[in-house]
């Protein structure tokens, strides 16, 4: 990539104007350049409603939308500047040559005419910054059920930084202390300033695998699962399929897309893992027309996804609640068709990377209320403790899992549940 700040300047406003997460779009830069592209938008889309009040500010009317390319160099200029150790003076040179190169030469003398005065104004700009909430209101939406204090949480949680959670095969205490890392209540192990991950002690002899704290109780709440057939439904990338293997588990997974279907395999082999069998297909379709029983199944639904913000920012600006009411009907779907492949007294796991109460709390209440098929298995603290005390109680009164972005210094917000087929 020659010209790394227009490239990312150019990602940005694909991921915002097409709604498309950054992870699909990486592939399009250069090794050479990765770090400094991630640090760059990743930095834009964390304080994207500051930097869009910052700019206005500076400005009589919108840009055009012929040369909005520009509106994106400037917000990436001005998150430089902020933000980042880059220098003043090169900043302003790159960014000014690519508006006049890639939009119009006025834009180019009134964006150096902007950068400047930021520059002579980023102390007094950065006050005004930590003021504005980083969650724009279609975000806010999703929120309308957590209350003033945990909203301010959530705001700060934006800006946290993750670390890198993995999940070991086994033996958790030991890896820690080789890899130097922190040991969490669940045996998840937690690293901060990771170099490369391929680079990290036992990744080649496949001992563990990336994987968010949060993500990795569902499977902690199964139970003794040893020998045991569970399907694992929409099952890709596979982390939690690795969780089930190392558990002794008979492992089939079900995921509709082939692509990440392929990365699950590729990942069951890095970690030597052959008890699992995979089918590329519609879960709803498999569900339908499906004979075989299992011991248990995991549902690890479909969602908005924007339990994941702190890793993918973007998600505040390209999911709304709609994006949540629109997977909660797929959600219901699957809820009620897993009946068709479990047997009686089977165990059902339900679980979304989702912040909405819409997909974790009231669409297991509504579930429940409708099908007298199930019963709720209260979860307890001693299945997701055996290694130390949660900082914060993530099991809610009537025994389900609510994780939100700011517990335990960080991890994503899910919501987990566990329930039997009683009929």
């Amino acid at each position: 990539m020659a010209n790394p700040r227009l490239s990312s300047a150019k990602i940005i406003q694909k991921i915002l104007e097409d709604k498309v997460f950054f992870s699909d779009l990486k592939k399009q830069i250069s090794e050479n350049d990765l770090p400094f592209c991630n640090m760059l938008i990743l930095t834009v889309l964390r304080h994207l409603t500051a930097l869009q009040q910052i700019l206005g500010s500076y400005l009589a009317k919108k840009i055009p939308n012929k040369h909005r390319i520009a509106q994106y160099l400037l917000w990436a200029a001005i998150a430089e500047i902020l933000y980042m150790e880059t220098a003043e003076y090169a900043v302003i040179n790159e960014t000014v040559k690519n508006i006049r190169d890639s939009s119009d030469k006025f834009f180019g003398g009134l964006a150096n005419a902007i950068l400047r005065k930021v520059c002579a104004q980023k102390n007094i700009l950065r006050d005004t910054a930590d003021k504005i909430s980083p969650l724009p209101d279609t975000f806010l939406s999703i929120l309308e059920e957590y209350d003033s204090e945990q909203i301010r949480q959530i705001n700060k949680a934006v800006f946290a930084v993750p670390a890198l959670d993995i999940t070991t095969k086994e033996n958790p205490r030991e890896l820690a202390e080789k890899m130097n890392a922190q040991l969490l209540p669940n045996g998840s192990l937690r690293i901060r300033n990771a170099s490369k991950v391929q680079t990290l002690p036992e990744y080649t002899s496949g001992q563990w695998w990336v994987q968010d704290v949060a993500a990795a109780l569902p499977v902690a709440v199964m139970g003794e699962i040893r020998g045991k057939k569970v399907a694992d439904l929409c099952a890709a990338p596979g982390g939690k399929t690795a969780q089930l293997a190392a558990k002794g588990a008979k492992v089939t997974a079900f995921d509709i897309s082939a692509e990440r279907m392929n990365t699950l395999r590729q990942n069951m082999l890095r970690l030597g893992f052959q008890n699992i069998k995979t089918y590329i297909t519609d879960a709803i379709e498999y569900l339908h027309d499906a004979s075989e029983q299992f011991d248990a199944v995991l549902l690890d639904a479909p969602c908005s996804a924007t339990g994941t913000f702190r890793r993918h920012p973007e998600i505040l600006h390209i999911k709304n609640r709609q994006d949540a009411i629109e997977q909660a009907e797929l959600q219901k779907s699957l809820l009620e068709l897993c009946a068709n492949i479990l047997k009686i007294n089977g165990i059902l796991v339900y679980s979304v990377c989702s912040i909405c109460k819409l997909e974790g709390e009231r669409q297991i209440d509504s579930f429940l209320h409708n099908n007298p098929r199930f019963k709720l298995l209260p979860i307890t603290e001693n299945e997701i403790s055996a290694y130390g005390k949660w900082q914060n109680c993530l099991i809610l009164p009537n025994g389900t899992i609510r994780t939100l972005p700011y517990y335990q210094n960080g991890m994503d917000s899910f919501f987990i549940c566990k329930m039997q087929r009683i009929i």
